[in-house]
């Protein structure tokens, strides 16, 4: 399957532990031609179902349980992007400053994933099958990636990341670290190198339409926050 975006990155990981048919015809009416309560009924569900459908999807918010024709639209945005030439990572959900040494990072939806799955299978002349797709769907869990900056090369070793939603701090289910950091843009100057840090938050544990705070604390101190409104990402 896919790493997001982070393949061909070394990685140091601190795993922590889980928080985790209706009759029809003459004798579905009454006198006067007024619906008998079976007719009644049966109306009724349809109208459940129908409504039921058309109030699960959101114009925005994190969609931890995506219907088929979101399911559907986001692999055809993901072809089609492979058709227009985009790249598959346009569909990672960004945030911070698009500074060369300014702290930033994306987040992966499981609507976002199934572009990305597509658009990478597009590129390849294949389209995702339905266990590539239920695997997504699956999933328990939501990546983050940061990229924050420091000068010392082992900077990010021992890193972590919470979310915080008002009073409530969500921990990772994993976090991961560049051991040795690269090179920044401006090297020898001051911030000297960047890394990467990624983890895991588990979807039962936070509010997927809430205003969400996602700070990352380096080993040798300090941290990188930033302000995601959960319920603003389509």
């Amino acid at each position: 399957m896919l790493m997001w975006g982070v393949q061909g990155h070394q990685y140091a990981t601190q795993r922590l532990p889980p928080s985790l048919e209706a009759p029809a015809g003459r004798r579905s009416l009454g006198e006067g031609g007024r619906p008998t309560g079976r007719l009644k009924c049966t109306l009724l569900c349809m109208c459940v179902v129908v409504l039921g459908g058309l109030l699960h999807v959101p114009a925005y918010a994190i969609d931890v349980h995506p219907t088929a024709q979101q399911i559907q639209t986001a692999l055809a945005q993901g072809k089609e992007a492979a058709q227009k030439g985009r790249s598959p990572d346009s569909f990672y959900v960004r945030f911070g400053v698009a500074d060369e040494v300014l702290p930033k990072g994306f987040l992966i939806t499981k609507i976002g994933a199934l572009s990305v799955m597509a658009t990478h299978m597009a590129l390849r002349g294949l389209q995702p099958s339905e266990a590539d797709v239920t695997q997504v769907l699956e999933g328990n869990t939501m990546l983050i990636s940061t990229v924050i900056f420091g000068n010392t090369q082992n900077f990010a070793v021992d890193s972590y990341m919470v979310l915080n939603q008002g009073e409530k701090t969500i921990n990772p289910m994993m976090v991961r670290f560049d051991a040795q950091a690269n090179r920044s843009d401006v090297w020898p100057k001051s911030p000297q190198f960047k890394a990467k840090v990624v983890a895991t938050f588990n979807y039962a544990d936070f509010d997927p339409t809430s205003t969400t705070s996602i700070t990352v604390y380096p080993g040798t101190g300090g941290e990188s926050s930033f302000s995601v409104d959960f319920g603003e990402i389509q």
